[in-house]
């Protein structure tokens, strides 16, 4: 599903989302819908970046996102298509069996040794609902989601946020059985919150 927000999506446009992204599904043959959200930012300053290109991929799996900015909406479409692209297989590559050496370590295993509050959670989350208001300026809530969750485990969503490709991912914690959020911080470490 194509959409635009402040552009209107031409249909020859439309066809070429499509072929590219129809050469994705070799990653996750469960994908069921790409929802695809072009944006175009107005601020001149932005020239240089100012199509924005939003890809969502839906499927049995988890929700695997990427989005780009580019002069045009075919260049920010490339790069999109090729964040999720590798976001894909990375995830086919999680779900592959692996032998000898080359074992991935869980995030558990690895943050074994660290102190307690340093540690990561199980949790997951899946559909979400998206309701966007209309623009009022700045400081006020311009977009809202609603997902229903699952509990999994920290492992669970620190693959799920990287999946997506935020910062941050709020889930349902197994172990405390709480919402909690995972985040990426400096280098290679993240972080957990959990309510109390």
């Amino acid at each position: 599903m194509v959409k635009g927000r402040n552009v209107e999506v031409p249909d020859h446009f439309r066809i070429h989302v499509a072929d590219r992204l129809s050469r994705l599904e070799r990653f996750d043959p469960s994908i069921y819908l790409f929802d695809v959200e072009l944006t175009h930012e107005r601020n001149r300053r932005q020239r240089k970046n100012c199509q924005r290109v939003e890809i969502t991929a839906r499927g049995k799996g988890p929700v695997v996102r990427s989005e780009a900015c580019a002069d045009s909406f075919y260049g920010a479409l490339e790069q999109a298509v090729m964040k999720l692209e590798s976001r894909l297989r990375r995830s086919k590559d999680r779900r592959r069996v692996h032998y000898g050496e080359k074992t991935p370590m869980s995030v558990a295993e690895a943050t074994a040794t660290l102190p307690v509050g340093a540690m990561p959670v199980d949790g997951a989350a899946s559909t979400e609902t998206i309701t966007e208001d209309e623009y009022a300026g700045p400081g006020h809530i311009v977009r809202k989601k609603v997902h229903s969750a699952t509990p999994m485990s920290v492992d669970d969503a620190l693959y799920q946020m990287e999946l997506v490709g935020h910062d941050f991912f709020l889930f349902h914690d197994r172990e405390s059985d709480r919402p909690s959020v995972v985040y990426r911080r400096h280098a290679f470490d993240y972080g957990l919150i959990r309510l109390a």
